[in-house]
């Protein structure tokens, strides 16, 4: 099922501004918010949807690419998560908290956002990585499967990710008793209002270790190398940004893989020129074969073509070759193979061409004319040439 647009998802008009999207994605966020929805799963879908869109659009970035190249280029193609990216209902209320200033209770008895509902405790995600990737215009065409070395850091094996020895010496934290945030209560002209926060002593986790892991030091993270597998789809372009779920650094003490981000360019081909999902040739023809016509090779993404070139032929012809091009990106739509003919003139010539050309020169053939009529004209040229 296609994905709605993200301007229509927000209500906004494309030219609104980060805050008109920002006010927006608020409005949507609390109007379909589960714990005000219980059970009620088009607003839970609606929910997820709206967050999706503000991922993308509350991201200069990112709202850049979608505005180029529509869900492709935000990692539609990659079919990770909500999203391209890999965005997990934890990543929503986090981001959701952050619209509203952090985690608040209060206005009619849905409170936690992203906090209580999930037992308090912040998610870890790691860090995403980026990488550059080269690509022919043949793999371009077709789609390839790339495999990768990629430096990062994996779970620590010794302690399972958390950080402390043997995987078990850590307690719950004193400051926030496990939950991995603190309330505060304020009185305000409109009543008591309640606020939670980040619990500063464990940063969320909710639990501090009593003794570290000796190979990772305390961390859950280690470096290496692993040897990463992507599918690239047909049509990708140049600057497109591709994401792997899941296959970027390991959190600190566990939680959720940051992502692999990829990002295409293009190896420059030797003969033809990318615009778009066409291609482009320059076909360069002698005198002769332009006024008498000649059977021409193309090159193609794939191998060869031949070509009938008519006689007469005009410098700067287009002849389109149909379905030679690039395909669209998730979709069956192929662009076509424009062949340029340019005529080369040479610069310099013996005295018997000059002669010729001399002679030619005194013929109306040579003459332009209205309607390019060539009575004749072809007929003498055989005999000369």
């Amino acid at each position: 099922m296609s994905k709605r647009d993200y301007y229509e998802v927000l209500e906004v008009a494309k030219s609104a501004s980060a805050e008109e999207i920002k006010k927006a994605y608020r409005k949507k966020a609390l109007k379909f918010h589960p714990d005000k929805n219980p059970g009620d799963k088009e607003a839970e879908d609606k929910f997820k949807e709206a967050a999706e869109a503000y991922e993308v659009l509350g991201n200069a970035e990112k709202r850049q690419r979608y505005d180029q190249f529509g869900h492709a280029g935000v990692g539609g193609a990659s079919g990770g998560g909500f999203g391209g990216d890999g965005m997990t209902m934890e990543d929503i209320f986090s981001h959701f908290g952050d619209i509203f200033g952090g985690g608040f209770s209060g206005f009619g008895g849905f409170g936690g956002f992203g906090g209580s509902s999930r037992g308090g405790q912040r998610v870890n995600k790691g860090s995403n990585l980026r990488v550059k990737v080269t690509l022919t215009l043949k793999e371009i065409a077709n789609g390839v499967e790339k495999k990768l070395k990629v430096k990062k850091y994996v779970s620590c094996e010794h302690c399972s990710g958390t950080g402390a020895d043997n995987g078990t010496a850590y307690s719950n934290c004193s400051t926030c008793g496990g939950a991995g945030q603190v309330t505060r209560v304020a009185n305000t002209i409109l009543g008591q209002m309640q606020t939670r926060s980040t619990c500063p002593t464990c940063n969320g986790e909710g639990k501090t270790i009593t003794k570290k892991c000796a190979h990772c030091n305390g961390d859950g993270v280690m470096r290496t190398e692993e040897v990463v597998t992507i599918n690239i789809p047909a049509g990708v372009e140049e600057g497109m940004q591709l994401s792997v779920s899941g296959k970027g650094n390991a959190a600190r003490r566990g939680g959720i893989n940051g992502d692999l981000l990829v990002l295409i360019q293009e190896e420059k081909h030797p003969d033809l020129v990318r615009d778009g999902r066409d291609l482009i040739y320059n076909l360069q023809l002698s005198v002769p074969d332009a006024i008498l016509g000649t059977p021409a090779e193309i090159p193609t993404v794939e191998s060869k073509v031949k070509v009938k070139i008519d006689p007469g032929t005009q410098p700067g012809k287009i002849l389109r070759l149909r379905g030679k091009g690039l395909p669209e990106v998730n979709s069956y739509h192929r662009g076509d193979l424009l062949v340029r003919i340019n005529v080369w003139i040479p610069s310099d010539v013996s005295k018997d061409e000059k002669k010729t050309l001399e002679k030619l020169k005194e013929s109306e053939s040579f003459t332009p004319k209205e309607g390019n009529e060539q009575n004749g004209f072809f007929s003498k040229m055989k005999d000369i040439f």
